[in-house]
């Protein structure tokens, strides 16, 4: 079939549609009018970002006055530079991340797993280089209960973040779950960082840095849950098909 004949063929269903009557247009409006209100337009990009990094930041915080701020002390200040600059750093670039998650047509440079990759590398890359006391004392039991503060605190800061960004729409939860988690592990780590005075290296390049990676799954896997069936791999849709 040539063009000009898919043209007509267009043009000749489109003179045979039937218009709408008016009666039914107009209750189509009576019925959606009420509903329609104007929308306040979210904030700047780094106005949301910055409310995801400053929730994360404070739930850090309010753990470490919990906990105590040990390994804050102990650190000198060329290493809490190098330490919390690091995080600092990171958090911002996980945080714009998570609100181009939120936000649908966002501008996407890079991948959420490819971000978790590179903020991983970027961590052990700073710890290796500051902490070379590789004694393994307690390596386990120590370190566990140190993966699990940094988890448990990853919890509300995610949350907290999901909800700072609850105007806007996800349209991958599994990648928007993942990022969330990230971020929420970083405010675990940063949590970590201003309490623990365990200075090993293999403790904080294994149990510490961690908290990141496991968090982050644990939020892609509450994505891929809370997802409609259909967008899962292999799902079906309503038809069944």
């Amino acid at each position: 079939m040539k063009d000009a004949e898919i043209d007509a063929a267009l043009e000749h269903v489109a003179r045979a549609a039937h218009p709408l009557p008016p009666t039914l247009l107009k209750s189509i409006v009576d019925a959606i009018g009420p509903t329609l209100a104007p929308v306040r337009p979210l904030p700047p990009d780094w106005v949301l970002a910055g409310g995801v990094l400053v929730l994360g930041v404070a739930v850090a915080l309010l753990g470490a006055a919990r906990l105590g701020f040990g390994g804050f002390a102990a650190l000198d200040l060329p290493a809490r530079v190098a330490v919390f600059g690091a995080l600092a750093v990171l958090g911002g670039l996980v945080a714009a991340r998570m609100v181009a998650e939120w936000i649908p047509g966002s501008r996407r440079r890079i991948t959420s797993a490819t971000l978790l990759a590179l903020v991983s590398v970027v961590l052990l890359a700073v710890f290796g280089l500051l902490f070379r006391d590789y004694r393994t004392d307690h390596f386990v039991s120590a370190g566990v209960g140190c993966l699990s503060t940094g988890v448990l605190y990853a919890v509300p800061a995610g949350f907290l973040g999901a909800w700072w960004l609850r105007r806007g729409w996800a349209v991958s939860p599994v990648s928007a779950g993942l990022v969330t988690g990230a971020l929420g592990g970083l405010a675990g780590l940063t949590l970590l960082e201003l309490q623990c005075a365990n200075f090993q290296a293999f403790h904080i390049l294994v149990w510490h840095a961690l908290v990141v990676p496991v968090s982050a799954a644990a939020g892609g896997l509450l994505g891929w849950a809370l997802q409609p069936q259909t967008l899962r791999p292999g799902g079906r849709d309503s038809r069944g098909n």
